[in-house]
């Protein structure tokens, strides 16, 4: 049993991480786990890899730990690119999360459906022991934004229930997460990730 430290407190982020690499020999720990809680990492590299790069060296040097990070962009083309790398503090702070996506409905109110396209973007950074050198893999995942937040969803976090994937009908808050695992930017990222670790756990 390999022990992998997933650098987050987000409860939602780190159940999917256990999703999404079922089937191998790990103990999956949080932040609060190994005592780190309460350390945060400035994010200001510029770039889903750079921050996604500074928090995995930063917490896996804290804990000794093989380290799993990750950094999410969502890029809306009518907005220019926004929220881009920061969908988190979009609007500015002291916002909460419905607070942001109701920002995002407002800013995108007179722009049509076929315009509306957008892409969620998942670099996953691995750092530790026994690496010698971080390395990331990256998700990309084409939909659009909707007209209106998706108040039957279930499952998700974050802007998923705004976030329709290329192909489908449904947000993402509404499609199971065996569906989702399998199309969405962090899934496909942790699909290039399981063959790493899996080389990991057998050496």
């Amino acid at each position: 049993m390999l022990d992998v430290l997933i650098g987050t407190s987000n409860p939602g982020k780190r159940g999917e991480f256990a999703e999404l690499l079922t089937g191998l020999p790990l103990r999956l720990l949080t932040l609060g786990d190994v005592g780190l809680a309460d350390m945060n990492v400035e994010e200001d590299g510029g770039s889903l890899e750079a921050n996604s790069l500074l928090k995995v060296r930063a917490y896996s040097a804290a804990s000794g730990k093989l380290t799993i990070a990750d950094d999410t962009g969502l890029y809306v083309d009518a907005l220019g690119g926004e929220p881009g790398i920061y969908p988190a503090r979009y609007g500015g702070s002291g916002l909460t999360m419905p607070q942001r996506r109701q920002k995002l409905l407002t800013a995108l109110t007179d722009t049509p459906d076929a315009l509306r396209t957008a892409r969620f973007v998942c670099v996953i950074a691995l750092a530790g022991p026994p690496l010698p050198e971080p390395l990331t893999v990256r998700g990309v995942c084409e939909g659009r934004i909707g007209t209106q937040e998706d108040s039957t969803g279930r499952t998700g976090f974050g802007y998923d229930p705004l976030f329709i994937p290329q192909g489908y009908a449904q947000t993402f808050s509404s499609l199971s997460a065996e569906e989702k695992n399998c199309i969405s930017h962090r899934g496909l990222a942790a699909q290039q990730l399981y063959g790493v670790l899996q080389k990991l756990v057998s050496s």
